[in-house]
């Protein structure tokens, strides 16, 4: 499952309920101009195509720095948003910005937390790219899971709910690297990867330095595994400092534990579930906003892991990684590591050290890298990110993919959207699909 190569059996594409059309010009006056053209020739047009329009507009051509999507279900929509471009006016279903030069984008994969129930049901009906990774997934899951994918996803009566570990981990596995073939579909590939937890397993398999077996394999049976330690640990969120909360956790030496720097002042304490809630009543009386990891009864990036040591090398023994199409940033080192280096001893340390997010995205913004995507059901890390690029003293383009409780075909275009306004270059002939030949 690799970006830009393989073959996935997509069926018949379907049309989007929403259709993009896609404007640019030189100078904001440019694109005014553009909109101005475009509208008078629909009006004049009495049995207008909004999809044929959306094609002639999709067309390779050089695309301006001021840019405008508009997105609309028929040529009232349509029409109102080309209206408010040539106007200089918002629109709610107008994205606009000024791009930049940019390379290619940097693909985020978090942890978990992004899970909502129906979070695929939309994309699996109106996105057959999607689809057909999803399948992928589930085919390269069914050795070591005895319940379907689809039927979680689909919340179908009978199928596990995501309150577990061994059914959310390898859900959320599905669901990024799906999302990061959907962007692919429409010609956002990225140069670099970085993945947060579990997320490096994702982006190592997006990336093509995993197989999606090879892959299906540490998620599922990883999960699995963490069952030995549930309900005796805890995780905690911490807004403030690294420096000042490690200094708070002097107290529970031994039995808490920095699990995560996801940013500035976003920290992750893992250990004991006892100790956690002591730790929780000190940050509360210090007034310091914090909030409880969802759905997570285990200490993971703590001690409690190396309790599953032997198990965890056994479970990874015999992958074979591969080389990337896209620079790994690690989380687990701070920096890019040669994909050679992700072997089973790798992904034991992936889930007992702390996950060093904030360092590999300092490393990336080093390295040339501002723009970066989160490919998720709900964006979490871009918070951090942002504060990071800002105490890098970079600007940055940081977004995600989908929302809670917008899950659909609508909410991706939208995406692809303030990317492309924003610099990316995104293949918008893939929004008017035609049947599959």
């Amino acid at each position: 499952m690799t970006f830009g190569t393989g073959h996935l059996d997509t069926g018949v594409a379907l049309e989007p309920a929403v259709l993009p059309w896609v404007l640019s010009g030189r100078s904001g006056e440019g694109l005014r101009a553009q909109a101005s053209r475009l509208l008078a020739r629909a009006r004049a047009d009495a049995g207008l195509d909004v999809a044929e329009v959306g094609r002639m507009l999709a067309a390779p051509r050089v695309a301006f720095p001021h840019r405008a999507v508009v997105l609309g279900a028929g040529p009232d929509e349509l029409l109102a948003g080309v209206r408010a471009v040539a106007e200089g006016a918002e629109a709610a279903n107008v994205v606009g910005g000024e791009a930049r030069a940019v390379d290619r984008p940097v693909f985020v994969f978090p942890g978990q937390g992004t899970q909502w129930d129906g979070m695929a049901v939309e994309l699996l009906d109106s996105a057959p790219v999607f689809a057909a990774s999803v399948r992928e997934c589930e085919r390269a899951l069914a050795r070591y899971v005895d319940w379907s994918l689809e039927d979680v996803l689909r919340g179908v009566p009978g199928a596990p709910t995501l309150d577990r570990v061994d059914v959310v981990q390898p859900v959320l596995f599905a669901m990024m690297v799906s999302l990061a073939r959907l962007w692919d579909s429409f010609g956002v590939r990225p140069s670099a990867v970085v993945g947060h937890s579990q997320g490096e397993v994702a982006a190592a398999c997006a990336a093509g330095a995993l197989s999606a077996a090879d892959a299906a394999r540490i998620v599922a049976l990883r999960s699995k595994a963490l069952g030995a330690i549930r309900g005796r640990g805890a995780m905690i969120t911490v807004l403030a400092p690294n420096a000042q909360v490690r200094t708070l956790l002097s107290g529970w030496e031994g039995r808490l534990s920095v699990a995560a720097v996801n940013g500035p002042s976003a920290i992750t304490v893992s250990g004991d579930a006892d100790a956690v809630t002591e730790f929780e009543s000190a940050l509360r009386e210090a007034r310091m906003l914090r909030w409880r990891v969802p759905g997570v009864d285990f200490a993971a990036h703590s001690a409690h892991i190396e309790e599953i040591h032997g198990e965890l090398l056994d479970l990874a023994a015999g992958i074979t990684p591969r080389p990337a199409d896209a620079v790994f940033y690690s989380t687990v080192v701070g920096e890019p590591i040669p994909t050679a280096e992700l072997d089973a001893a790798y992904w034991y340390r992936n889930l007992r050290q702390t996950v060093r997010f904030d360092d590999a995205a300092r490393a990336l913004i080093a390295d040339g890298h501002t723009t970066f995507i989160e490919c998720s059901a709900q964006p979490v890390l871009t918070v951090g990110l942002q504060d990071t690029a800002e105490e890098a003293g970079a600007t940055a383009v940081i977004m995600g993919t989908l929302r809670r409780e917008e899950g659909g075909m609508n909410r991706f275009l939208a995406a692809l959207a303030e990317a492309y306004v924003r610099g990316v270059a995104v293949d918008w002939k893939a929004a008017f699909a035609t049947p599959a030949s």
